[in-house]
């Protein structure tokens, strides 16, 4: 335990030096999330006034637990592409080959992402905030929506790395994201309340992990969350998280066998 732990911090500051040379790429995630937000914010924010969507929130307060979650989603779908380059550099190789623990290597690697999910959303929610935004949740409600956050990265990083390591390319890994996160994202609450959505689509979003993310932080940052509605979902969280961090570890082996 104390070896993973210790390859576990080596990797992650590893990983947090080749961030530190190039931190522009903090920004360039935060564009398109904080154009949507402020944009959409303004555009859609008499939907709120639409008979059903009840949400006694303005449209501004309903879409950033949306945003921020969307962007923690396309972050870690992305998460693979660093696997691809070490295959590439024969890094990856080097390290299959060393005594380098294999859980060690994939929790860094969520370590990492959460890392910047958690800085990125604290600047969402600060962005939201000034352009009028009030969370009735206050602290309490922002740490519980940071869980969730870390959750969402940590399920979709795990399923990133183990794309990486089986498909090898970054074409097919570009792919996959793309087949995974738009329809994740419009199949949930992200953007619009589901109650006004196709009865299918609201029985899609029951068991989308993306959605439970959604339901925690708005539940979380609102006046009267529903305790039992965010304590159940980050539950389902924290299950797929552990089912999708073995199946990214499990991947090492598959690819160390065809290497």
């Amino acid at each position: 335990m104390t070896i993973a732990l210790t390859h576990t911090f080596i990797l992650t500051g590893r990983m947090l030096r080749a961030f530190s040379r190039f931190p522009a790429f903090l920004v360039m995630n935060l564009v398109q999330p904080v154009i949507w937000l402020l944009l959409f914010g303004q555009l859609f924010k008499s939907v709120v006034e639409i008979p059903g969507f009840g949400t006694g929130q303005s449209y501004l307060e309903f879409l950033t637990p949306g945003i921020v979650m969307m962007m923690a989603l396309f972050g870690s779908a992305w998460s693979g592409t660093v696997y691809i380059q070490d295959m590439q550099r024969g890094v990856m190789d080097r390290f299959l080959t060393s005594p380098t623990s294999r859980p060690a290597m994939i929790v860094s690697s969520l370590v990492y992402q959460s890392i910047l999910a958690i800085v990125q959303s604290l600047i969402v929610i600060g962005i939201a905030w000034l352009a009028g935004a009030r969370f009735s949740g206050g602290l309490a409600g922002i740490l519980i929506l940071l869980l969730a956050v870390v959750l969402l990265t940590a399920i979709f990083c795990s399923l990133s790395n183990a794309a990486a390591l089986l498909a090898r390319e970054q074409t097919v890994l570009i792919g996959i994201s793309q087949l995974i996160t738009l329809p994740l994202m419009f199949l949930s609450s992200a953007i619009m309340n589901t109650e006004l959505s196709p009865e299918w689509v609201q029985t899609v979003a029951k068991y989308n992990p993306f959605e439970w993310a959604v339901v925690v932080g708005r539940e979380a940052l609102s006046a009267s969350p529903d305790w039992a509605t965010i304590w159940v979902h980050l539950g389902f969280l924290s299950a797929l998280t552990v089912v999708m961090a073995a199946l990214a570890t499990s991947a090492f082996r598959v690819y160390q066998r065809s290497a």
